[in-house]
């Protein structure tokens, strides 16, 4: 007995060391396979009767799709979300967004943190690299970064302390709210969670089919989801850093600059485009008054960003808003967030080397930093493969439908983007249009650099350059 558990013991080891390994050897393919992973879980879980509020295991192609949009926090839905679900498929609703936005590897070195009480430089390389894209590639890194390799266990803490307290002090100020719309205590308090979980990942997903209709014109409801979702969408590293030395803005890391600034430049130029746009759109925005104007075009701008929710039907909006929320959508929010798209600081380094160029100068400077010529390559990698992604999906789709191409673009840029704005196209689409988001989702969100990083993850230097030759461009 004493030789058989020596051996589990010893496979057991030996599985944990390759796991391990192949954390460190290659965390981009390493993280597609675990995203992969837990979609197959709970594509099993919500194919269950007991998922279903009907009794019968749900159809195929809506397990799939309940599946990745929960898991890479997407809040797009081939089903009433509220209706659909039993008790127990909203419980694995809630708790696959949680992973979800939190970051497979992520929650796996906290998980780590709490057991061992102490990261190895295993862990902290396999968090790292969930905080930081460039790190997917084999190599140096450089440490001249918002958090360094030595401070990935503070920002771990960071990462569990933020979604305990945020996600706990938004369903607290909710709670009232909902208790004054008649809910019971104990409905109240249940979908005041479920409201802070779904707010904080910039997941969208609501517990009751009447969406935030009871709640559309409610000023201090709007405004605490506003700001659940832009602490989501700003990024773990930006609180870490914010956390350490809020007073002293001179002192923040060049990558919190740049996604405060461009977060919130996006975020007011969205707000007065909406304010422009629909104000003359009795569907949207032109029947409210004035106050509510400005209210309902900051919620459109913060939400579209990768929230999801909406005080209105999203397929009402002009052709001009909808283009505006495509734009938004698809640069997202912060990096290492709940929040998808390109990110804030890709967008932010594409127009810094732009505004270079156009000076003549060799180096992109910024606030007192030179920004390395590696993650302009990453910038433009990013934008390159997003909108090859998004192009193809659309294509794809339009060729499968034939709807319109403001609808279907709209619903693709969401899906990759996993922000979970809808025009209808989704849920009325046929089961082949849906798989093709299904796997726009999944690619939005396991994120353009990991994917490119797994393709090629051997990373090859050769000893010698061939020459030179300037092509035209421009």
């Amino acid at each position: 007995m004493q030789g058989k558990a020596l051996r589990r013991g010893t496979l057991g080891s030996r599985l944990v060391d390759f796991i391990g390994d192949a954390s460190i050897t290659s965390p981009a393919r390493f993280a597609i396979i675990v995203f992969a992973a837990l979609v197959g879980i709970f594509t099993l879980l919500f194919s269950l009767p007991a998922a279903a509020a009907s009794g019968r295991g749900a159809p195929l192609v809506d397990a799939v799709f309940t599946a990745v949009s929960v898991v890479c926090v997407t809040g797009l839905s081939t089903v009433d979300m509220a209706t659909f679900w039993s008790p127990f498929g909203h419980v694995l609703v809630f708790v696959g967004v949680e992973i979800g936005g939190i970051g497979v590897l992520t929650l796996a070195s906290i998980l780590g943190l709490i057991i061992s009480r102490r990261l190895g430089l295993r862990q902290k390389l396999i968090a790292a690299s969930d905080a930081n894209p460039l790190r997917l590639h084999r190599g140096p890194v450089s440490e001249s970064q918002a958090v360094g390799l030595g401070e990935t266990g503070g920002l771990l803490r960071t990462v569990a302390t933020s979604v305990l307290v945020i996600e706990g002090v938004v369903a607290a100020l909710l709670f009232p709210r909902m208790l004054l719309n008649g809910d019971d205590i104990g409905s109240a308090a249940w979908k005041s969670i479920y409201t802070a979980a779904m707010a904080f990942t910039n997941t969208g997903f609501l517990p009751s089919s009447d969406g935030l209709e009871p709640y559309a014109h409610d000023v201090w409801f709007l405004v605490v989801l506003m700001i659940a979702v832009i602490l989501g969408a700003i990024g773990f590293p930006v609180i870490y850093a914010l956390r350490r030395g809020w007073r002293r803005p001179r002192h923040w890391p060049l990558h919190v600059k740049l996604t405060l600034v461009t977060f919130g430049i996006l975020l007011v130029g969205g707000a007065l485009a909406f304010l422009v746009i629909e104000s003359g759109n009795p569907a949207t925005l032109g029947h409210e008054d004035p106050g509510q104007r400005i209210l309902q075009s900051f919620f459109m701008s913060t939400m579209s960003r990768s929230g999801g929710f909406s005080t209105f039907d999203t397929s009402q909006i002009g052709s001009a808003g909808l283009l505006v929320t495509d734009l938004l959508m698809f640069v997202g929010g912060g990096s290492a967030s709940t929040a998808g798209g390109i990110k804030v600081t890709t967008l932010a380094v594409l127009f810094i080397a732009a505004f270079a160029e156009a000076r003549g100068s060799d180096d992109m400077d910024v606030a007192g930093r030179r920004i390395p010529q590696d993650v302009l390559r990453v910038a433009v990698s990013v934008v390159l493969w997003a909108s090859t992604i998004v192009a193809t999906s659309t294509v794809v789709l339009l060729m499968i439908t034939g709807d319109p191409l403001d609808r279907v673009l709209f619903d693709v840029i969401s899906a990759f983007a996993t922000c979970g704005l809808s025009t209808g196209f989704t849920q009325h689409a046929p089961e082949a249009a849906q798989y093709v988001l299904a796997a726009t989702m999944f690619i939005g969100r396991i994120g353009t650099v990991t994917l490119a990083a797994a393709v090629a993850a051997r990373s090859r230097r050769r000893l010698y350059h061939r020459p030179e030759e300037r092509p035209i461009v421009g």
